[in-house]
């Protein structure tokens, strides 16, 4: 195994390679191997996968790696991945894996990893350690008797904890968009059980993704189901991604509803539930959050990006919500993990408690001027944020993840290096449009120069 062309496909929060050439069956089992070694805790681990053609293939290999150094293996099948969570919280395991590369085309694929009491493991969290193992096949002497494996359904139990979220649900008129991914393998066993009228759209199990890319973040993505909603005149539509871990929503009126309004709907929801609660963001997210918390009398905590840090600042200080910008929502009474299936209930829940339209509450909680996430091909990364923080030197600065800089106006902007590409990511909000468009073009020039 080449160590020195492989150690890219470990990622901030997970594995992501190219099928064939970086994520092969034999990367898939040393990852096995070494993830079996590291956990911290003695037990059984779950392992599942999504519907990606390879995805079995190197589901078994990676189970294969678990059982050869005595893991037992509860093997879930085809799930969304955040089944895998909850099977890891619910049966108490020592930890979970699932094959997938989420809303990533179908030449690639990947794992998740998760340890004990639904922590996920990233780079700064056991991934390294697993990764290097991994790649120079340091593992401990094999067992002199391979774990066992077990076939382990884990539906019935999922679809019961999802329907608790939402358990005074009025009739909707809806379409759900399940883009060919995971989320088209669970909804049939929940919709039957809700009062809804959905218009099914893309629930054919299909890893080469035929109809469009299963990531609703992308506008490109969620037209089909806009375009279902204005002609049927429906209530909304929610749209998954490929592995089912993230849901996003299109309006009464066709619009796409962006992570941080959805997640002010949600946050109403749990502050009323939690008062005086602390709601977890991380630093891409609209500051309306923060102001609505504080009118909601709640606190706000504020993380860098990934499900690392959200669910790590959930549990250290008892928050009951948390969420970011790219669409992954957490729920204190999903063991502080996310999911795309809770998140859809949550905020169906918020707009039926509260007797509006989803565009009237859009509306309402849309308080300031965006700019969607904007990539930045830049060579010297650390000459662009060395230009930046010296032009802006006299505003206040923070370098929790990247740098973020408020002004006195209430405009801000937050620009992040990717740690695997010559990219940097630009979110910038203002007060009004004028002033927004003034501060994106400043600060863009900055980074292209």
């Amino acid at each position: 195994m080449d160590a020195n062309n492989l150690s890219h496909i470990f990622k901030a929060y997970d594995v992501r390679g190219k099928v064939g050439s970086e994520l092969t069956p034999e990367v898939s089992e040393a990852i096995g191997k070494a993830f079996a070694d590291w956990l911290p805790m003695q037990g059984k681990v779950a392992v599942g996968r999504d519907m990606r053609p390879d995805s079995g293939e190197l589901a078994d290999a990676l189970i294969q790696g678990l059982r050869m150094q005595g893991r037992d293996v509860l093997d879930i099948g085809e799930v969304a991945s955040d089944m895998i969570y909850f099977a890891v919280g619910k049966l108490e395991l020592a930890g979970g894996a699932v094959v997938t590369a989420s809303h990533n085309p179908g030449a690639y694929n990947g794992i998740k990893l998760y340890r004990d009491h639904v922590i996920a493991v990233g780079l700064n969290a056991g991934l390294d350690k697993i990764r290097d193992a991994a790649l120079s096949s340091q593992f401990n002497a094999p067992s002199s008797q391979p774990g066992n494996l077990e076939q382990h359904s884990i539906t019935e139990a999922w679809i019961e904890h999802c329907l608790k979220f939402c358990p005074n649900l009025k009739p909707y008129r809806i379409a759900i968009d399940a883009g060919n991914g995971m989320a088209g393998a669970i909804l049939p066993h929940i919709l039957p059980k809700l009062p809804l009228q959905a218009e099914e759209m893309y629930f054919d199990l299909d890893g080469t993704f035929p109809n469009h890319e299963a990531n609703p973040m992308n506008p490109a993505n969620m037209q089909d189901l806009i375009k279902k909603i204005r002609d049927l005149e429906l209530d909304f539509g929610v749209a998954f991604d490929g592995d089912g871990d993230r849901a996003g929503f299109v309006d009464d009126k066709g619009r796409i509803v962006s992570g941080s309004d959805l997640m002010s709907i949600m946050a109403k929801s749990y502050l009323e539930k939690y008062p005086g609660a602390t709601i977890v963001r991380d630093v891409r997210m609209s500051h309306a959050i923060d102001k609505l918390v504080a009118k909601w009398g709640g606190k706000i905590a504020v993380t860098p990006v990934g499900r690392v840090y959200v669910g790590a600042k959930m549990r250290e200080i008892g928050a009951p919500f948390g969420g970011e910008g790219s669409g992954h929502f957490y729920f204190k009474e999903n063991d502080d993990a996310d999911s795309g299936l809770i998140a859809a209930l949550v905020a169906m829940q918020a707009i039926s408690d509260s007797g509006k339209k989803l565009s009237e509450l859009v509306d309402e909680y849309h308080l300031y001027h965006v700019i969607g996430e904007t990539n930045f091909e830049v060579e010297d990364k650390a000459s662009a944020f060395a230009a930046l923080r010296e032009q802006f030197k006299d505003e206040h600065q923070s370098e929790l993840d990247g740098l973020t800089v408020e002004f006195t106006d209430g405009s801000w902007f937050n620009v992040r290096a990717s740690n695997t590409e010559p990219v940097i990511r630009l979110n910038a909000e203002a007060r009004s449009q004028d002033r927004l468009d003034q501060l994106v073009e400043k600060v863009s020039k900055l980074i292209t120069e």
